[in-house]
């Protein structure tokens, strides 16, 4: 497991590379900003960090916004300790 800090926000810029990704509240899923091939390259990326998050697994409102996907992350990182 790999323990290193994720800024989920500037993950998600390098993805999508719109600043509306910085409001933590910001539909990205709505906005279209996620579509399947960025969540193909969010789960990608996750996995850089020792982050192995099963998409069919996930429920896509967990997805919907930055704040929403960074406690996703913080769940998963409490489970897996």
């Amino acid at each position: 497991m790999i323990d290193t800090k994720i800024n989920i926000y500037d993950l998600l810029y390098e993805i999508c590379e719109d600043k509306n990704v910085y409001n933590p509240d910001f539909d990205l899923i709505e906005s279209e900003l996620l579509d399947s091939f960025a969540f193909i390259e969010l789960f990608s990326k996750l996995e850089d960090y020792g982050i192995i998050l099963q998409p069919t697994r996930i429920d896509r409102e967990l997805l919907r916004t930055p704040r929403s996907i960074e406690k996703l992350i913080s769940e998963y990182k409490k489970g897996s300790n």
